[in-house]
């Protein structure tokens, strides 16, 4: 191969060697509060059982869905409205699911989002509105009071001869569509220590939490325990437990990255973390197309002769390799920038660098983790 068709990958291997530290000097720094919860302060996750009114004709068959029926009807006589023994079919109503989560320190009056999803036949809940529906916590109480109109992002059409979907009609979200009824009671104000836990557990990254935290106090009161936990001593920081984390929360640190390199499959995309490091590894591109046709002849015997039809098997190969694949060396210890000009100067796609990524690996060049989807 001629070596014209290094030397502008080897420029470019060179050019981002020479922005590789300018990179690593301005990582962005993150905050505390951006890769660590506080143990103990979290949501709860509501769920709850109602209808949809006011659809289009596109609510439940009260045949198939004899529960929608029922709820309708214990719904009416909490009413007042009398309707045993009468004989009803609305279509447009539907059974629902309605999940949601409780924030922590949420307020009673305060309002959260809801998510509602049709289990029934329900063809759309479009221009539905939801009838007022209790929020239970797993232990059976209630929290929150949910109802308003259902958005949806998707919709369903049909004429005749064809139709058309296109999102989910059956599932929408109503913003601020419950109120909150009952608090969770938790006593911040008591904590005399509290647990950072990270969301990425890292010896590095916690260690470092470990000296933002001690370094902006001026003593030390941040331990690390493990990878996921550091323990912070709020009685030597003085004053209420609310006023301490509000200031840590917001100290910066740069976080301690994993080699990993997460791929695609299906829509063809690749993300590569800026730790991915490749060691020496030479990486050939091409293309191999094999193409068979089928093509039988009918053989017939001579007019007012004697014989059978015979039809004869006529097969056609065809193997075109494409062009000639380049091929490249990646030199040792490249990193993200590097691996991806190298392969850019190659000229591969995206599907065809998930194919090199893979071979890489699979030879012991690729120092990261590969997380396929």
């Amino acid at each position: 191969m001629p070596r014209s068709f290094f030397r502008p990958v080897l420029a470019l291997f060179l050019a981002t060697l020479m922005l590789a530290p300018a990179l690593q000097a301005t990582a962005a720094q993150v905050r505390i509060k951006d890769i660590a919860d506080v143990q103990g302060v979290r949501g709860n996750d509501l769920v709850g059982y109602g209808l949809v009114i006011g659809l289009n004709g596109t609510g439940d068959t009260i045949r198939n869905s004899p529960y929608t029926e029922e709820a309708l009807t214990n719904l009416l006589e909490r009413l007042g409205v009398n309707v045993q023994d009468s004989d009803f079919r609305p279509d447009n109503i539907a059974a629902v699911l309605v999940t949601s989560t409780l924030p922590p320190f949420a307020r009673e009056g305060s309002r959260i989002d809801i998510n509602v999803a049709s289990i029934g036949d329900a063809s759309s809940l479009a221009g539905g509105t939801l009838v007022m529906t209790p929020l239970n916590a797993p232990n059976g109480q209630i929290f929150a009071i949910a109802q308003g109109n259902i958005l949806i992002s998707g919709f369903d059409a049909e004429g005749a001869g064809a139709s058309i979907t296109q999102g989910v009609p059956t599932a929408g979200t109503i913003p601020n569509g419950a109120r909150v009824e009952r608090e969770i009671p938790y006593d911040f104000r008591s904590q005399q220590s509290v647990r950072l836990a990270l969301r990425d557990p890292d010896f590095t990254t916690a260690g470092r939490v470990e000296q933002s935290i001690n370094t902006a106090i001026g003593r030390p009161v941040a331990t690390l325990l493990d990878p996921g936990t550091v323990e912070v001593d709020l009685r030597a920081l003085g004053g209420s437990p609310a006023h301490a984390m509000g200031r840590i929360e917001n100290l910066t640190l740069r976080s301690a990255e994993i080699a990993r390199v997460v791929i695609d499959q299906r829509s063809g995309t690749i993300v590569l973390g800026e730790a991915v490091k490749v060691s020496s590894v030479a990486v050939a591109q091409g293309n191999l197309t094999i193409k068979i046709a089928e093509t039988p002849v009918a053989s017939q015997p001579n007019p007012f002769g004697f014989g059978e039809t015979v039809v004869l098997p006529r097969t056609q190969i065809a193997v075109d390799d494409g062009r000639i694949g380049q091929m490249a060396i990646v030199n040792e210890a490249v990193e993200l920038p590097d691996l991806v000009a190298g392969l850019n100067a190659l000229g591969v796609s995206p599907r065809e660098m998930i194919d090199i990524l893979k071979a890489i690996k699979s030879a012991g060049a690729l120092h990261a983790e590969l997380v396929l989807q």
